[in-house]
């Protein structure tokens, strides 16, 4: 970032260069995270934090090894070989992993009929011996089916829900109507040359322990630039831009009021991440947010402007801190993030901390 662009960012946040979330700023790892300490992973207590809605956020039980997940394809078909390999590392932490009937079918570009991947995802949140349920990918799908999800069932047993990209339509939507925390991390069409052990060891904590999760800005990441100072805590939520922003007026909106917004992007130009962006901002969906995450932006190519300049001319001038260069995303050695849950963003140190989703 040039000297003018961060002189620029600095004067626009002067009305509220530190901001708090309302009840959201309660917590140990939130006051230990301000305060410029850092927070060790007994700092998070097993007490519900409270939302900003006044809602408590609704956290599954974490993983252990023996408890049974379910694989599930509420958007687009995966490739077999590809979740035999995710099926392994899962296998691997002791989880006993079943294929729902419909995973593998294909109707379209679809993995299978709307009834057919809403009954499996229903199937799996209701079932009482399913501890966890992991999208086998994404692609596209799960805005068809996402209404009709069994809320009720996952209000009586929440269970741990993993997914990314398509998926930011099931995690909002279940945020949105039980307040259930979620997991943004690698989904089971797993590929090596991807996301590695890292990778895999993040997802792992995310789902089996109760360790907060720190992510620290990279250098080398696309977005890495992109910096307005600050810090600000607030309730994490967003996922991917684009499903994010064509679910504006639907059921899996979430409300961004207090909320540090969280965003990555695939195969979108700047110029179609421009307009989702003053989107969100002409009705006004940016207003109440306090800080912005950017995660991975990747195969964003374009005239003129970069995905870099549109984002920084888009996010910058919000008065609030932003973070580039998270590696959460499509890219390579794709980390893990819970959304739903209290987190901190401290531009000035270059990291993003969050509660875990999960609890004893």
């Amino acid at each position: 970032m040039s000297t003018s662009t961060v002189e620029s960012a600095k004067s626009g946040l002067s009305r509220r260069r530190v901001i708090t979330a309302g009840a959201a700023a309660s917590g140990a790892l939130i006051g230990s995270a301000l305060a410029g300490a850092p927070a060790s992973p007994a700092s998070v207590t097993d007490s519900v934090p409270t939302a900003p809605t006044g809602a408590r956020i609704l956290r599954p039980r974490r993983l252990r090894p023996g408890d049974r997940v379910r694989v599930v394809s509420p958007g687009s078909t995966p490739q077999r070989a590809n979740v035999a390999r995710g099926v392994e590392i899962l296998e691997s932490w002791g989880l006993v992993v079943e294929i729902a009937p419909h995973v593998f079918d294909q109707y379209g570009y679809l993995a299978g009929r709307d009834e057919d991947r809403l009954a499996d995802l229903n199937d799996a949140l209701a079932d009482p011996t399913i501890r966890g349920v992991f999208a086998s990918r994404g692609g596209y799908g799960t805005q068809r089916i996402v209404d009709a999800v069994n809320i009720n069932a996952v209000r009586r047993d929440p269970k741990v829900v993993v997914g990314f990209s398509d998926i930011t339509s099931l995690q909002n939507k279940l945020w949105r109507d039980t307040r259930l925390a979620t997991i943004h991390g690698p989904m089971v069409n797993w590929s090596d040359s991807r996301t590695g052990p890292e990778s895999a060891e993040a997802l792992r904590a995310a789902v089996m322990t109760t360790s907060q999760i720190v992510i620290q800005r990279e250098e080398t990441e696309s977005t890495a630039s992109i910096v307005v100072p600050g810090r600000a805590e607030g309730i994490l939520l967003g996922g991917n831009l684009t499903m994010l922003d064509s679910s504006v007026a639907a059921g899996d909106f979430p409300d961004l009021t207090g909320a540090i917004l969280f965003i990555e992007e695939v195969g979108e130009a700047p110029y179609r991440i421009d307009r989702m962006l003053s989107h969100l901002r002409r009705i006004g969906a940016l207003d109440g947010i306090v800080g912005v995450a950017l995660g991975q932006v990747t195969d964003s190519e374009g005239d003129n402007w970069t995905f870099v300049d549109t984002l920084r001319d888009r996010l910058c001038d919000l008065g609030v801190p932003v973070l580039g260069g998270l590696r959460l995303g499509h890219g390579n050695g794709q980390l893990t993030i819970p959304l739903g849950v209290p987190a901190v963003l401290d531009a000035d140190a270059g990291v993003l901390i969050a509660e875990p989703a999960v609890r004893d």
